[in-house]
């Protein structure tokens, strides 16, 4: 019974192990041909390279890119309204049957073919607006429609790099992951190669056999589920970056790099002035400040001028042309609409009074949302430091133990509990890591950080 319990000890933390990677990075699937490689053709990756890949390679920011550039165009668009109209017709009709009047002369009824066979007719028209007040205003109006793309490609940009980040520490774990338990696979094959010499010579019971080859077949499963986890959690890089999933890769680093970040003293961060969700809610602000001047804009009168000059031919056999032309100036007065952009303002005033609620709220819930990540941040210093002490000391009673078990003062038991006190322990240390640098990404994606 302490066999099976200590087993399923360790099955679970492969379960939980398996279930963190498989929960710890977003897919989105491209491919990219980016990157060095080794003389085997497996791209070796560090963070920063990975990053730089993802930033050139991922869809996401490739279509923030293009909504960027879209929007400019719009913008460039909406500046047509204040350059002249300019059109050119032209027509040409051609009379098949011509209209018949009858007119009553000196009592006798006449009729009188009217129209020319051959009616031509060219035109040229030009009109802008010389006073506009609703349409200077659509334009600063269509400027920072610019300024919100450009601001939510940035916040792709941000979640990009968060994503390639957790997606790589998720890769580290699952490495770090798959050299404990190996290293418990190899440790129990040991053991049983000394029970089996201990039994051979009779310094051992048939139990302890059973129990150290136990040990050893169930720590086996053990290590193909760690690779897996290692497989899936590459692929899930992979997928992030944008990199064809058939690409082999090698990520540089492991989780010791980032054990001195996590000791040296912190600084709590609480600037939100580069956080881009309040950032495009005060985009959006502005955008409703321009619309309410822009309807209350639409009482003031408007002005366009136009000018018309045409060219027009009539005739049978012989066409005689006669030019005309036209120059207006016109005013429009608003006097009444029935309400309608009274309603209008009305309904903007309060969207924009909603959405002065709503910024409110979301700073209050980000506030939260950065006092958890450094509780959180806090906590994982903890656990790594008592779990550091903990290694050590599990590591100096499993060498004990195994000592002992080698001089016959310790039983198969106690080794086991020993190896899997040593192994939970490591994992916890690479979990205290992980969890860590996991959370600084989120923390620096909520402040708007870009790298």
């Amino acid at each position: 019974m302490v066999i099976i319990f200590r087993v399923f000890d360790m099955k679970r933390l492969i379960f939980n192990l398996i279930a963190i990677i498989g929960l710890s990075t977003a897919a989105c699937y491209g491919q990219t041909e980016a990157g060095s490689s080794t003389n085997s053709g497996t791209l070796q990756l560090t963070l920063d390279q990975a990053l730089e890949i993802a930033l050139s390679e991922s869809n996401t920011i490739k279509i923030a890119d293009m909504t960027v550039e879209k929007t400019g165009y719009a913008q460039k668009g909406s500046y047509a309204s204040l350059y002249p109209n300019v059109n050119i017709s032209g027509s040409y009709q051609r009379t098949l049957q011509k209209q018949v009047m009858v007119m009553d002369m000196g009592g006798q009824p006449m009729e009188i073919k009217v129209g020319r066979d051959n009616n031509i007719n060219t035109s040229a028209s030009a009109s802008m607006p010389l006073v506009n007040a609703s349409l200077w205003e659509s334009l600063k109006l269509s400027a920072l429609d610019v300024e919100m793309a450009v601001e939510q490609a940035r916040s792709s940009k941000i979640g990009m790099v968060k994503q390639v980040k957790q997606a790589f520490y998720a890769v580290l774990l699952a490495e770090e992951s798959y050299k404990v338990i190996d290293q418990v696979y190899k440790n129990a094959q040991k053991n049983y190669e000394k029970t089996l010499q201990r039994f051979n010579v009779g310094k051992a019971s048939e139990l302890e056999r059973l129990r150290a080859q136990v040990t050893m077949m169930n720590a086996e499963p053990n290590v193909s589920s760690a690779e897996n986890a290692v497989l899936l959690a590459t692929w899930q890089l992979k997928a992030v970056m944008g990199i064809d999933l058939g690409t082999d890769i090698e990520v540089v680093g492991d989780l010791n790099d980032y054990t001195q970040a996590l000791l040296t003293p912190y600084v709590s961060e609480d600037d939100l002035s580069s956080n881009s969700s309040l950032l495009q809610l005060d985009i959006q602000g502005r955008m409703l400040e321009s619309t309410l001047r822009m309807q209350k804009r639409q009482y003031i009168p408007t002005l366009a001028a136009s000018i018309n000059y045409n060219y027009s031919a009539m005739g049978d056999d012989q066409l005689s042309w006669f030019p005309s032309s036209t120059a207006a100036v016109s005013l429009s007065i608003p006097v009444f609409d029935g309400f309608q952009k009274r309603y209008n303002i009305k309904q903007t005033k309060v969207t924009r009074n909603m959405l002065a609620m709503q910024r409110e709220d979301a700073e209050r819930n980000l506030r939260i949302a950065i006092r958890n990540y450094n509780d959180q941040m806090a906590l994982c210093v903890k656990n790594y430091q008592a779990a550091n002490a903990t290694v050590e000391i599990a590591q100096k009673s499993y060498d004990i133990s195994e000592k002992m078990y080698e001089v016959g003062k310790a039983t198969n038991v106690e080794l086991n509990d020993a190896q899997v006190a040593l192994m939970q322990a490591q994992l916890t240390q690479a979990q205290a890591v992980y969890n860590f640098i996991v959370t600084k990404a989120s923390l620096d994606e909520l402040i708007g950080k870009e790298e």
